[in-house]
């Protein structure tokens, strides 16, 4: 990938030794943070090295610590706090001190609590169907409703519930699910997300954030009882046609086209 480097940073986390696999590119400006969702990979965004639109666009997207290529000693760890740690880890080994912040669902609800604590850093940040209500655990509430002692269990019946579901690309998605994240980080996630989802006050974190903001959703999803909260708050809609939960696998140009036309029209650190 022209212009794009690899780089595995050893990096130690709340006691927790990972080895993150990373691909970026330096350039002029705030890099573009992208962080992945959950049983997806650094890979959903490396599209932007191809993309006329980015070019000489500073970037940074990595595996999740227990996803894709990345190791972690301790899978039973990882969870959004441990998350949020590795973004600003990365952040301060790249020596980054603003940037813009890409997240889908996980890699959302990590970027709005990163955000939320890094304030001014923070230049803009596009959501990507990212957890602000208990309505958005879709996903992650099958570790309470669908339990198993067993994790591999579990995520086998996961991964078929998913691969059923109406949801567009829902089947391409289940299908590189058990290559893509480690079955014992599973619980760690999930139970996270549904604990923040309901307790953590997201949403007033979420539009109270000083940047600009952008919520992305599919189409299928446009029944999500707070758009009309965030866009009488400001934040701009995008809202993807044929798509779900997983833009980036079922129209991904307008996703890239959505977020060139948001990120590159900041002025301020960008």
């Amino acid at each position: 990938m022209v212009d794009t480097k690899s780089e595995t940073l050893e990096l130690r986390i709340r006691d927790v030794d990972v080895s993150l696999s990373t691909i970026y590119r330096t350039g002029v400006g705030a890099p573009i943070l992208f962080l992945h969702g959950f049983g997806a990979t650094k890979e959903d965004y490396a599209d932007i090295a191809r993309l006329a639109r980015f070019s000489g666009r500073p970037f940074i997207a990595y595996d999740a610590p227990g996803c894709g290529e990345s190791r972690c000693s301790d899978l039973a760890a990882v969870g959004i706090p441990l998350l949020v740690e590795t973004a600003r880890a990365v952040l301060e080994r790249m020596d980054v001190q603003s940037f813009h912040v890409v997240g889908h669902s996980m890699g959302g609800l990590t970027s709005l609590m990163l955000a939320h604590e890094e304030g001014e850093r923070v230049c803009s940040f596009v959501d990507i169907e990212g957890n602000v209500a208990p309505e958005d655990c879709f996903l992650s509430r099958q570790i309470f409703t669908h339990a198993a002692d067993d994790p591999h269990e579990f995520f086998v019946h996961f991964i078929e519930r998913v691969r059923q579901s109406s949801e567009f690309s829902s089947s391409l998605y289940a299908a590189s699910l058990k290559h893509k994240v480690r079955a014992e980080a599973v619980r760690g996630i999930f139970t996270s997300m549904v604990e923040l989802s309901d307790r953590g006050d997201l949403m007033r974190k979420f539009l109270g954030l000083p940047c600009r903001k952008m919520f992305m959703y599919g189409e299928q999803n446009s029944h999500l009882s707070y758009l009309s909260q965030l866009e009488a708050a400001g934040v701009t809609l995008a809202r993807i046609a044929g798509s779900g939960h997983f833009p980036m696998y079922s129209n991904p140009v307008e996703m890239w086209d959505q977020i060139a036309g948001f990120v590159g029209s900041q002025q301020t650190g960008g």
